[in-house]
Parts: structure tokens; C-alpha cells; sequence
């Protein structure tokens, strides 16, 4: 590593101008953008007539591909052998957590917007809660405050889930003349217009289906990971299965030739953004915020990616904002909030009923807790993966 003058490493300097926690804020940012253009080009790539189903298969590819090298050197002394047993466990968690979720996804993006889109998304670890709670993984205490606010926060979310899909409202928001300009100056946005003629009700169905699917897998992988640690290659098995699976779809409902064929370069930036950004790139920096910042703090910068679409929805693709979406928005980030603090409460309860956990303190000054019982904590209820759409 090279030294400066004062026999102090680049890297050293580096981290003395930008602390862990502030590279963390950074991180969780630039992963916002990132995602919130996912929903912005997905959109602009149903706009532009590419196929539902060529479009998750081409970018569940790339993602394989860029994640398969990782995954065989990376994790090669620690993966566990294949079975029958596990491949059966990969190839159930990828109907729900990749084909069914992102069919889901493209199905409801396509009726309704990126913006409402991302904002049912928030609402997915209070799903994950309750079903969890259901299953008898999570525990709730109706006698601690924790566990009320957990419980109220998932209803907040359900309530605000009902207003965005039952109640449109009418447009307290439409773009403003400058933007329109901006739009119009530009022939490729100008032809990325937001589609008329769509069912609002059926593609927030179909997007509650998508939390639903994102909400099954967080909680079914829970316990496949437990025999399988392996995070990289086990995202790898149910990738490939994933792919295996729209292809047979594809190969009934998709027999146009044609629909294959990548036409132009606007179609081939969004596959390769979703690919390679959305999930590649996504997956590792994701990973990364979760092991040094915690699951609570990355969940915690959700709600920023809603406003972030928002506005470069409102750019790209003219985008005009209902008094429902708003109402049902504020409904499922304050139930969002609920059920992350009710968590955050019910781990320093656990911490202060269970002393024989470390509390290793990070560079953030958030405890990271140690021990047989620190999964159980922040588990299932926050992703280790980006593949939620």
C-alpha cells in the first residue's frame, strides 16, 4: 500500500477524511439512487415495449453472471456440498423470491408508477413481521411497548397498503413547465411517457402480490441458510433456478422470436442497469451496509428512495402524484418507522435480559451484538440480498 510524506497509508488517510459512519451514509444513499432508478428505468423499459418476461430473464442473467466468479472463489472453502434436499429448498425459494416477485413487480409497475411502486415497498418488513409472527419465528409482547408498537406499525402499513390501491384521489401534483420542457427538449423522454389505459387497482394487486412474495421468501430463507451459510452461493442456486423458471414460462407465453431481440440502445442500457446495478452492484454494497451499519439502519433509508423516485419519475416519465398514493405513502413509512423502532426497542430489551451477549461496539457507536442469540434479533425481518425486484 502506498504511503503519503508522514508514513500514513492512502487508505489510512482516507478513512481519517471519511469515517466509517459517513462512508455509510454515502453508501446508503448512492444504493437509494440506484434503486429508485431501477423503478424509473423499468418503467421506461415497459414504456418502450420490451417483454415482461425477456426482461427478468436477460437481467437475472448478467446478475448470475457477475455474482457466479464471486460467489466459486470467494466462499469456496466454506460452501457446504450440495443435496437433492438443497437444491429442492433453492428452487422453491426462487419461484417465490425471484420469479413470482419480480413477475409481480414488472406486472404492477406496469399498471401503475415507479413512485407507488417503491412506496408498497415500504411496507414489506412489516409484512415480513407478520408473517413471521404468524409462523412463530417472531415474538410479540402486547405487555411491552416494543410489541405495541410493532403491532400498530404493521397495521399503519396494511391501512396505508388499502388507500393506495382502493382510493386513487384525485392529482394534487403534475409536473411544472420548466419540467415539461426538460421532457419535451428531450425526444427520449418525451417517448417515455406514463402509459394510459391501465388498470390502477389490478397492478396494486399485483404489487401487494410482489411484498407478499418479497415478505415469503425473507421469511422461508431464514431457515435454508441455517443449512446453508454459503450467502453468495446460495443466491447464485436460486438465481440460476430463477432463470430456468422464466425460461420455461417464457417458453409458453412468449413463442414471438422477435421479443428476444435487444433493438435498441435505450432497451439494452435498462437490462444492463438492472442487471449489473440493481442487482450486482446493489447486492454487494448492500451486504456490506448490513454488516457494518446493521439491518435497522439500512431499512431506515427505505422511505429516502420513495422521494428519490418521485422526483426522477416526475423528470423522466411525467409523472403525476394522487391524493391516495400520498395519504397511503405517509401511512406505510410512519408504520415503517413503528416496526423499526419496536425492533430496535425489543433488542436493547434483549440485551439487557441477556448479559452474556457481547456488545462489540462498531464505528458507528451502534453495539453490534455477538452470540448465539444475535440472528434471532435481526432476523428474518431485513434482506441480506437485493433481490427484491
Amino acid at each position: 500500500m502506498a504511503e503519503t510524506g508522514g508514513g500514513v497509508t492512502v487508505t489510512e488517510k482516507l478513512k481519517g477524511w471519511f469515517p466509517e459512519r459517513v462512508q455509510l451514509h454515502i453508501a446508503m444513499l448512492a444504493l437509494q439512487f440506484g434503486y429508485a432508478g431501477f423503478h424509473v428505468v423499468s418503467r421506461a423499459a415497459l414504456n418502450m415495449g420490451i417483454s415482461k418476461i425477456v426482461f427478468p430473464v436477460y437481467r437475472n442473467i448478467l446478475a448470475f453472471i457477475l455474482l457466479l466468479p464471486f460467489a466459486y472463489f470467494l466462499e469456496k472453502k466454506e460452501r457446504p456440498p450440495i443435496n437433492w434436499g438443497l437444491a429442492v429448498h433453492f428452487f422453491l425459494l426462487a419461484i417465490v423470491g425471484i420469479t413470482a416477485n419480480q413477475a409481480f413487480y414488472l406486472l404492477g409497475l406496469d399498471n401503475t408508477s415507479p413512485t407507488f411502486a417503491s412506496a408498497l415497498q415500504n411496507s414489506v418488513p412489516a409484512i415480513t413481521f407478520l408473517m413471521a409472527t404468524i409462523l412463530g419465528i417472531e415474538k410479540v409482547r402486547l405487555d411491552r411497548k416494543d410489541g405495541i408498537s410493532k403491532v400498530v406499525g404493521t397495521l399503519f402499513c396494511i391501512a396505508g397498503a388499502s388507500v393506495i390501491t382502493l382510493f386513487k384521489g384525485p392529482t394534487i401534483y403534475s409536473p411544472s413547465p420548466t419540467l415539461n420542457s426538460v421532457r419535451a427538449a428531450s425526444p427520449v423522454l418525451q417517448s417515455l411517457g406514463d402509459a394510459t389505459g391501465k388498470s390502477w387497482t389490478l397492478g396494486c394487486l399485483f404489487l401487494i402480490g410482489h411484498c407478499l412474495s418479497w415478505s415469503g421468501w425473507l421469511v422461508l430463507q431464514a431457515p435454508v441458510l441455517k443449512k446453508y451459510p454459503a450467502r453468495l452461493s446460495f443466491t447464485s442456486y436460486q438465481l440460476f433456478f430463477g432463470i430456468l423458471q422464466f425460461l420455461v414460462v417464457a417458453a409458453f407465453m412468449e413463442r414471438d422470436i422477435n421479443a428476444w431481440f435487444i433493438r435498441t440502445g435505450a432497451e439494452l442500457f435498462s437490462v444492463f442497469y438492472a442487471g449489473v446495478v440493481a442487482s450486482g452492484i446493489a447486492f454487494a454494497v448492500q451486504i456490506w451496509c448490513i454488516d457494518r451499519g446493521g439491518p435497522v439502519f439500512v431499512a431506515l433509508y427505505q422511505p429516502v428512495q420513495t422521494l428519490v423516485v418521485a422526483l426522477m419519475a416526475s423528470v423522466a416519465l411525467g409523472e403525476e402524484f394522487y391524493l391516495g398514493g400520498i395519504i397511503g405513502a405517509v401511512l406505510i413509512i410512519t408504520g415503517l418507522y413503528l416496526v423499526l423502532w419496536g425492533k430496535s426497542e425489543e433488542r436493547k430489551f434483549a440485551l439487557q435480559k441477556q448479559p452474556g451477549l457481547v456488545q462489540a461496539p462498531t464505528d458507528q457507536g451502534a453495539p453490534r451484538i455477538t452470540g448465539q442469540h444475535a440472528k434471532s434479533i435481526t432476523q428474518p425481518l431485513l434482506p441480506e440480498s437485493t433481490q427484491n425486484v
